[in-house]
């Protein structure tokens, strides 16, 4: 009998966090769209069949596509897609091998996915500042800070998935906050609130915010009073096998020595 995988996240919740976001605080997906774009612009071929995965459509009206919810079961049919992008939700999918097998399955060969989502170094200022105060007011700690993936093992997901010439970079945004009140302001309008499924559903106490904002302050306040959140969104690229991609050479297949490539001198050591 296979063990059942755990459940990551509450949909419901997740679900009710997204319908009260605030279009004006969408600014990475926005900025998402922008790199995607940017990335698109030096690829030297046409897209006929375009699907974006996002749980914000109007964030990508105009950028002529059709748009799927970032559900467990994706609306795909095989070999249908010809450019695939999953825009900054997969870091909140159960099962994210699963979301990336789905996309490679639907593209043609030699189609293109471009995923983005938030990386292990996001919030990790408020993560710590949080542990810190909840243990000092009630004696222990919740799941509140949705677990984060770091890029190397977010890239070895592409090949996991099928996916060739597999490559994954990371952009690293800071943005100051007045406290740490602000912020999570800021992330409820976002729809990036908590909706971990094993999140502690009681009323925190009272006290814990305000011992949040003074340890947060004290650890990472600026000269101006303000603190800083840092957002990392890693971007993962990967295309559909094909005939017709480059295949790397077999090692010991070389023809060219790397010092003579680089005009420098080779160093043998001496027994």
């Amino acid at each position: 009998m296979s063990t059942p995988r755990p459940t990551l996240t509450d949909p419901l919740a997740l679900g009710h966090h997204r319908h009260r976001a605030q279009d004006e605080a969408l600014f990475f997906h926005r900025t998402v769209r922008e790199d995607v774009e940017d990335r698109l612009a030096d690829v030297s071929r046409a897209f006929s069949d375009v699907t974006v995965i996002s749980p914000f459509p109007q964030v990508w009206a105009g950028f002529g596509a059709a748009l799927v919810p970032d559900g467990d079961i994706l609306e795909f049919e095989p070999n249908s897609q010809d450019l695939i992008v999953h825009a900054l939700c997969l870091h909140w999918a159960d099962d994210p091998v699963g979301q990336l097998v789905q996309c490679r399955r639907a593209l043609r060969p030699d189609g293109l996915f471009i995923g983005a989502l938030f990386g292990g170094q996001t919030l990790h200022e408020l993560r710590a500042a949080l542990a810190e105060a909840e243990v000092a007011t009630t004696g222990g700690l919740s799941p509140r800070i949705l677990p984060m993936g770091e890029i190397r093992d977010l890239g070895a997901l592409l090949a996991r998935a099928g996916f060739a010439l597999p490559v994954a970079d990371s952009a690293t945004s800071t943005v100051s906050y007045a406290d740490a009140t602000a912020l999570m302001y800021d992330l409820r309008a976002m729809g990036e609130a908590n909706a971990l499924a094993e999140r502690n559903r009681k009323t925190p106490p009272r006290n814990l915010f305000s011992r949040l904002n003074s340890v947060y302050s004290g650890a990472q306040g600026g000269k101006n009073g303000r603190i800083p959140a840092t957002f990392e969104v890693i971007t993962l690229t990967g295309w559909a096998p094909s005939a017709d991609q480059p295949k790397p050479l077999r090692p010991g297949s070389a023809q060219t020595r790397l010092a003579d490539a680089l005009g420098a001198k080779e160093f043998f050591a001496k027994d």
